[in-house]
């Protein structure tokens, strides 16, 4: 009887590890590289799919948030207050077509105020505790730089999915965020691992950017998405109406294509 209770005991935490939501940071210290776009738009396509999905805004421009209909000038609560006064994450987050722990002007001040704080960079980390079990997979979008709130996201993070916009200077960033996910390895966050490079903003009639996808294979390999986000105003015009891609225009092509890579990030490549 002793070892059947003890089966049943390792049992159960099997079954609580395997309804752990999956945490994905969208990361690129390069602004104007799609980033929140795809953090929003992938988020919505796997809530299509049929999995619980929250979405979290760690930009103060609060641009994933604005794309989802909420002012970031209006909400009481924010994700700074999460940070920085320890507050449920619960009281940040609002339902749109995916749950969304929204964002403020206040997170511009947010590295300063954390930064005397014991255990700065898992702040997100345990704020998400409370909700792991609620979702399938978290969304957290980064601002453009490798501070102290995109190194909170990666900490918490099983995985990082970096949009590169198709040019040279775009893809030399990429090195610049190795470094960082190394130290965070060796620090913070030993599993964390890139889950695929993003090639966004994808002009195919210019040489330039056939010749940068090109460049970004021959040195990441299979870690390149095989799905491209092509250029399209669909991506200017949709926050406008306070929704997504595949809300805004769902028999697009650009809506397509955030289901493609939602295909690819839930079943494999290719």
């Amino acid at each position: 009887m002793p070892v059947k209770l003890h089966d049943t005991a390792e049992e159960a935490a099997v079954t609580a590890q395997a309804q752990q939501a999956r945490v994905i940071v969208f990361a690129n210290q390069k602004g104007g590289v799609a980033k929140t776009t795809t953090t929003l738009n992938l988020a919505c396509a796997f809530a299509e799919s049929g999995h619980r999905v929250l979405a979290v805004d760690l930009d103060p421009q609060g641009n994933l948030t604005m794309s989802q209909g909420v002012d970031p000038d209006v909400v009481e609560t924010s994700m700074y207050d999460v940070l920085v006064h320890r507050r449920p994450i619960r009281e940040v987050i609002v339902s749109r077509e995916i749950d969304v722990a929204c964002a403020s002007i206040d997170l511009a001040g947010a590295e300063i105020a954390m930064s005397t704080m014991i255990g700065r960079e898992r702040a997100l980390e345990k704020a998400l505790d409370a909700v792991r079990e609620d979702y399938d997979f978290v969304c957290i979008d980064t601002p453009p730089s490798l501070g102290l709130l995109t190194i909170n996201a990666l900490t918490a993070a099983d995985k990082v999915i970096v949009p590169v916009q198709c040019e040279y200077l775009s893809m030399r960033g990429l090195i610049q965020l190795q470094n960082t996910l190394s130290m965070i390895r060796e620090n913070l966050n030993p599993d964390i691992e890139i889950e695929g490079i993003l090639p966004t903003l994808v002009d195919s009639r210019t040489l330039h950017a056939k010749e940068a996808i090109q460049l970004l294979e021959e040195n990441f390999g299979d870690r390149v998405f095989a799905s491209r986000i092509r250029k399209t105003v669909r991506f200017a015009e949709a926050p406008v109406k306070g929704m997504s891609v595949l809300k805004y225009d769902p028999k697009g092509v650009a809506a397509q294509s955030y289901r493609d890579l939602a295909r690819e990030v839930l079943h494999g490549r290719r």
